[in-house]
């Protein structure tokens, strides 16, 4: 299931660790089967235990707990908007949603085309900017209104040519 290529990229994670201490490698090796894969599957993550001698429960445990690993395929867009209560207060259930009702979908759900995976996620750490949410776990956007969330949601239709 996990390419040679994937191995080889492990690797160059382990390298950066003393050889008794690999298993701090796991969430470089997990980010790394997501990169390849757009997800992490139960068998990815016996892999990983396996290539880092440790228990598969123990690898499933990192992937459970951080948001940033998809325990299922996801569209093409993944969007987290901040439900902690900062946000909440600032409108963050309202545009969560906004979404839900632009995309189609309910929280938790992707869109039939694919294109967009809408969740809520913990807090983003930039509550004076309330509503946030994170785009595919890098872009982070902010003072999310409706209008703004509209201008997204249709700038990335568009880009895919799907306007």
């Amino acid at each position: 299931m996990i390419s040679e290529t994937t191995f080889a990229r492990f690797e160059r994670e382990l390298a950066k660790y003393p050889a008794e201490q690999k298993q701090s490698a796991v969430m470089a090796c997990l980010a790394i089967v997501q990169q390849e894969q757009g997800w992490i599957s139960q068998e990815a993550e016996a892999e990983v235990a396996q290539y880092l001698g440790m228990p598969e429960i123990a690898v499933h445990e990192v992937t459970t707990f951080y948001n940033m690993y998809n325990q299922a395929p996801v569209g093409k867009y993944k969007l987290n908007v901040c439900t902690n209560l900062p946000c909440l207060l600032r409108d963050g259930g309202k545009a969560l949603e906004h979404l839900e009702k632009k995309l189609g979908i309910a929280m938790g759900g992707t869109t039939a085309d694919g294109m967009f995976t809408l969740q809520q996620c913990e807090c983003l750490g930039a509550c004076a900017d309330a509503p946030v949410m994170l785009v595919n776990d890098r872009s982070m956007c902010s003072f999310m209104s409706d209008d703004k969330l509209d201008q997204l949601v249709d700038s990335l239709r568009s880009a895919e040519g799907r306007a």
